[in-house]
């Protein structure tokens, strides 16, 4: 029995330290930023609504929503905005039209992911170490530098790998959980009436005295779910079980008992409503806390960054984006990656966020209108996957996900009472993102068509070749070329320069495909082609790392010998050039030939032995 419960228990410990630090640092402003809105009269009832309403915008939003629905929508174990879009396209492919629409819906959502990923990390630091101006107001000047020397040492270790810090992540959020709840608890027990605020009736009565008022606290009130997407996210890295294990035994206790105190604290002195999470904490302990808030923001930091590099390597995949310098920082880990451009990018981004709000308070403003779109979106890809995936009833789906729908929706709107206020940074950065996703897209579409327009069958091409074949040389030549059944240009360059043509050749397609992982019994299909010529179709899920050399190794037994030292690989490094006709719009196909320039070489994404790799050069007009 101790080997069975011990992995549970140590994918536990992990799944609260990488799932849960955003979540579980929303104590730090949520409370704060709804009570000091000013929106809110300061008195014992309104205490007692704001507090029900967290608890069933935690119980509503996060238990039953992600834990109980989202999670059971599994693509191969694998979880994510990414897995989500890949299983709702699939359930609708008999439907172009709408998969079409679901395609855009679903990258516009995860290119939000980016403006979160800058908000968040921002928030969190920020509000961490504000907390040395309870300590001493002398701190106030310090807080924005403080903030970003942190976030600087935090991304600059990124090169570095996860994989010595993330070991201490479940500890320390596990810690930072329990001292949440003593918190609490010691000023319930002074209060303890003020439990009964976990009857919905007071969140009713709230809501329907002051519905103008609640409404507009509700962009508030969202701070303490944000991080819920990551539930689901991680799911492929932990599990379901693990996840909602550590929610309601460890984190929704933590978080409720924690807000709960800081009501109770608030009912006996109401002035504690600038700080009341630090406040809470006697006078001897308020600095020891807030290193571990900054800790636990370090954390949660880590999760989202780490969220960004595993994204973007998806979107890669999925053709949404150029290839980029993606390095991997464990040997045995495959999923721990670094990439250069997006962590830099991250970075400037968050400096720049610190830079302009300057305080919590003015970045929670900012924060919301990503979060609440993106849960409107998982809802609606939810409800195309239960009733087109799932083949459920329609009234099913719609009382399954219809409900949620209009909380998200009100939720989303009432941030979007912020849109001036700050929530214009993320909108901003996500669109941005979409933007180069969907030029990208839309370019190499156009791109592969044109190609296909001049492409020469390989078959025809082969025959005529060998009616009066060059001379062959020793070793193996494989060509990439992104449509089987093509002469791709590399071979008509090598056959026009080099006048040979090697002992061995494969024409070698490579194909992503959404879903997260392709097993090796399915990764290659080949097809002889006659005088030692193959077609090799390989493939990959989003999930899945390319690496080519490893993958051609199966056809050995498939009756092609291919001996890795004598074996040379030709891509052609093909030059995009604008210009004006039905393609895209003048300034999109500018900025895709851009892209294109910029694309780290294939042989680097395919992993490919740079000693053995020749690339030939052509010039395509789009």
């Amino acid at each position: 029995m101790q080997s069975s419960k011990s992995p549970l228990a140590a994918l536990t410990l992990g799944a609260i330290g990488v799932v849960y630090g955003d979540i579980g640092t929303s104590v730090l402003y949520a409370v704060k930023e709804v009570f000091g809105s000013g929106h809110v009269p300061f008195t014992h009832a309104n205490v007692y609504g704001i507090l029900s309403i967290f608890f069933w915008t935690l119980t509503v939003i996060v238990s039953i929503k992600y834990v109980v629905l989202v999670l059971r929508a599994d693509n191969n174990g694998e979880g994510g905005l990414i897995a989500m879009l890949a299983l709702a396209s699939q359930a609708v492919k008999d439907k172009p039209e709408l998969r079409k629409w679901l395609l855009g819906i679903g990258i516009f959502g995860t290119s939000l992911f980016y403006g979160d990923g800058v908000i968040t990390p921002a928030i969190t630091v920020l509000s961490a170490i504000e907390g040395l101006e309870v300590v001493s107001p002398v701190f106030k000047d310090w807080v924005v530098p403080l903030t970003l020397i942190v976030l600087l040492c935090l991304f600059a270790v990124q090169k570095r790998g996860t994989g010595g810090i993330g070991r201490f992540f479940g500890p320390v959020t596990l810690l930072w959980f329990g001292v949440l709840a003593l918190l609490g608890v010691s000023h319930i027990v002074q209060h303890p009436e003020i439990l009964g605020a976990i009857s919905p009736h007071y969140a009713v009565l709230f809501m329907w005295h002051n519905p103008g008022t609640t409404f507009i606290i509700l962009g508030a009130v969202v701070l303490c779910v944000t991080g819920a997407e990551a539930l689901y996210a991680d799911l492929g890295h932990f599990g379901k079980k693990p996840i909602r294990l550590a929610w309601f035994a460890i984190v929704m206790p933590s978080l409720v008992l924690n807000y709960f105190g800081q009501g109770a604290l608030l009912l006996a002195r109401p002035e504690a409503v600038k700080n009341p999470f630090f406040l809470m904490a006697p006078d001897w302990a308020q600095l020891p806390l807030v290193v571990l808030a900054t800790l636990a923001g370090v954390v949660a930091s880590q999760a989202l960054i780490t969220g960004a590099f595993s994204v973007t390597k998806q979107a890669i995949q999925l053709g949404y984006l150029p290839r980029l310098n993606i390095q991997h920082t464990s040997v045995r880990d495959t999923g721990q990656i670094y990439i250069p451009l997006v962590n830099w990018g991250l970075f400037v981004a968050i400096v720049l966020a610190v830079v302009m709000f300057r305080s919590s308070s003015a970045l929670a403003a900012a924060y919301g209108i990503a979060v609440t779109l993106d849960m409107l979106i998982t809802t609606t890809l939810t409800f195309f996957v239960i009733r087109y995936g799932w083949k459920y009833p329609l009234a099913l789906c719609i009382a399954a996900t219809g409900w949620f729908f209009l909380i998200d929706l009100t939720f989303f709107a009432s941030n979007m009472l912020k849109l001036f206020h700050g929530g214009w940074f993320p909108l901003v950065i996500g669109g941005a993102v979409f933007t180069l996703m969907m030029t990208w897209k839309r370019g190499r579409a156009i791109l592969n068509d044109k190609l296909k327009a001049d492409a020469i069958d390989l078959s025809s091409f082969l025959e005529a070749v060998f009616v009066s074949p060059p001379t062959r040389v020793e070793g193996t030549a494989v060509f990439l070329t992104a449509e089987p059944g093509t002469v791709p240009n590399a071979l008509l360059h090598n056959l026009k320069h080099n006048k040979v043509l090697h002992e061995h050749n494969l024409f070698c397609t490579v194909r992503s495909h959404e879903v997260p992982w392709i097993g090796m019994n399915k990764r290659v299909e080949i097809e002889a082609l006659g005088h030692d010529c193959w077609q090799v179709i390989v493939h990959y899920g989003f999930k899945n790392d390319p690496d080519l050399p490893r993958a051609l190794e199966q056809i050995r037994a498939r009756g092609c010998e291919i001996e890795q030292m004598k074996t040379s690989y030709f891509l052609s490094r093909d030059t995009v050039i604008p210009s004006i006709g039905s393609g895209m719009a003048p300034w999109r196909e500018k900025l895709f030939a851009q892209m294109h320039h910029n694309a780290s070489a294939a042989a680097d994404f395919l992993r490919l032995p740079n000693n053995s790799v020749v690339e030939l050069g052509s010039k395509i007009e789009i």
